[in-house]
């Protein structure tokens, strides 16, 4: 069994992943447009959200798409509702943040958008926000965390059967690719004219031997070959097995790391491949991934339980919406 700690998610919950924005400078206009317990949500803040959400003014989102912006208004008056909620919760419950938590988390903001302590501030001035605005919110975001942690996720508990029950079902999504790095020397010439392949496939065929022989498989491609990868050597990268053709495929087969194989035969030449490194296909163990299935196996609970909570939540609340 294992249990998850707070996950930064709620950043995505709150719509405050990125530097937030704030209201557009002149906007006067204000109402209530919900009431939530003994708290007021007014359009001043609705369109601020919007704003933020969309980096679009809700005026003309709604001469653009009526119906559209309408949609988008409801949501985000929903979001706003909860984020009330929540914030009457952490006050009922005693939650409280420090200024070294608010600062740590500035700091991964700032590293995440690789973004210095003055494009930061630029970005908020820009977005008509103070740094200060910038901190309280964000103060209270890590709050709002803090309350999802004890209310929701401390009580995530994710089974090894069930982690091992979903690797059962999802095998397929856990398949590594067989994978082959080559390097190639291409031997082409105008094979229309007579004898011109038979020429080409002895002079491919006397590479082959100088290679066996020992010499550099590079020097020889930057020499002979007339065709992608040259110049470096040969070297074509790495490909998974499915993206080549059935000749190679099968060319391929029974070589290792440092094999060179005979002429290959093309319409406009020959080939002489080099198998630089190879990686078999294979499927992941269930160890090996346990923690990628851990993580998506939380994630879908903290959602699920997050949404059921808000449910309840909002349902012992007194919520009227007034548009």
């Amino acid at each position: 069994m294992k249990v998850k700690t707070i996950s930064f998610f709620l950043f995505i919950v709150f719509g405050c992943a990125a530097i937030p924005g704030g209201p557009a400078a002149g906007e006067v206009r204000n109402r209530i447009v919900a009431i939530v317990n003994d708290d007021l949500a007014t359009l001043y803040e609705l369109n601020a959200q919007i704003r933020m959400m969309t980096r679009k003014e809700p005026d003309e989102m709604r001469r653009q798409n009526e119906e559209e912006f309408m949609k988008v208004r409801r949501r985000v008056l929903d979001l706003l509702i909860e984020e009330k909620l929540t914030k009457q919760k952490v006050e009922e419950l005693g939650i409280s943040v420090d200024s070294k938590d608010v600062d740590a988390a500035i700091e991964r903001i700032k590293q995440n958008n690789s973004l210095t302590q003055d494009d930061l501030e630029a970005a908020l001035e820009k977005d008509g926000m103070t740094y200060k605005e910038y901190r309280k919110n964000l103060r209270g975001q890590i709050e709002r965390m803090e309350l999802i942690n004890a209310e929701v996720q401390s009580k995530i508990i994710i089974r090894d059967e069930v982690i091992r029950a979903y690797y059962e079902a999802h095998k397929d999504d856990f398949v590594v690719n067989a994978e082959v790095h080559l390097a190639s020397i291409f031997i082409v010439g105008p094979v229309e004219i007579p004898g011109q392949k038979r020429a080409l496939r002895t002079r491919a065929a006397a590479i082959v031997e100088r290679l066996k022989t020992g010499e550099d498989f590079a020097q020889l491609a930057r020499e002979y070959s007339k065709g992608p990868g040259a110049g470096e050597g040969g070297d074509l990268g790495v490909f998974k097995t499915s993206q080549l053709n059935e000749t190679l495929r099968e060319t391929l087969k029974g070589m290792s790391a440092g094999d060179i194989s005979e002429p290959i035969s093309l319409p406009t030449g020959y080939q002489i491949v080099k198998v630089i490194d190879k990686k078999e296909g294979r499927t992941r163990s269930a160890d090996e991934v346990r923690d990628t299935i851990f993580e998506i196996l939380y994630k879908k609970e903290v959602e699920k339980r997050y949404i059921a909570w808000m449910k309840e939540l909002r349902e012992k609340s007194y919520i009227k919406i007034i548009f």
